[in-house]
């Protein structure tokens, strides 16, 4: 495969265009599934074995970063995540392009984060025929469990996404919202320093 072949296959992907897996075969070097199952199996006691495995993983990776396993990622490269992050157990990264995760970001159990999809009709997925677009979570998001992050979305600072949504579209800063599709419910104010929960 020529370089100017693999050049225009990018430039598609970038444009959030339909490629195909022959035709993105060259970017199977990127994926990092042998060291995501040593890190799934490596025992909670070896945190500095844990950390190294996850600088080796990710494209980058903060400071004080928490990730139970057993976590599940499509190539780990090109997820990007920031400071003080917790991710809890079964979170999956469908990264074909870049996650990129800010600071102080939570993530719940079993929470999805997929920046590829594939045609509606079924002609277009010949040889796992899709499209992908990037995922931005900014800074101080709480994602509840279960949640499914769609291709192209932008969490904005601060937002809280309800447990069980299916977020398709960008969701504003120092919101909550929740759904399936996810809808933005109310903004978060002063009033949430004195309660417990979203909902009161």
């Amino acid at each position: 495969m020529t370089d100017t072949h693999e050049e225009e296959v990018l430039a598609r992907i970038a444009k959030g265009l339909v490629y195909t897996e022959s035709e993105a075969a060259f970017q199977a070097p990127r994926r990092r599934t042998e060291q995501i199952f040593e890190y799934n199996q490596t025992p909670p006691s070896e945190t500095e074995k844990r950390r190294s495995l996850l600088v080796a993983i990710f494209g980058s990776v903060g400071e004080r970063t928490v990730l139970m396993p057993p976590f599940h990622a499509g190539f780990g490269s090109n997820v990007h995540i920031g400071d003080d992050f917790f991710g809890n157990v079964n979170l999956t990264f469908v990264d074909d392009v870049d996650i990129r995760i800010g600071n102080g970001v939570m993530i719940a159990p079993s929470v999805t984060l997929t920046t590829t999809g594939h045609p509606v009709h079924p002609s277009r997925r010949a040889d796992f025929g899709r499209f992908s677009e990037p995922i931005v979570i900014e800074d101080k998001v709480w994602i509840g469990s279960n949640v499914v992050v769609l291709p192209g979305v932008r969490i904005g600072y601060g937002s809280v996404i309800g447990a069980g949504s299916v977020v398709s579209r960008s969701i504003p800063p120092m919101t909550v919202a929740l759904g399936t599709p996810c809808r933005v419910v109310r903004p978060i104010t002063d009033e949430d320093l004195t309660t417990r929960t979203a909902g009161h």
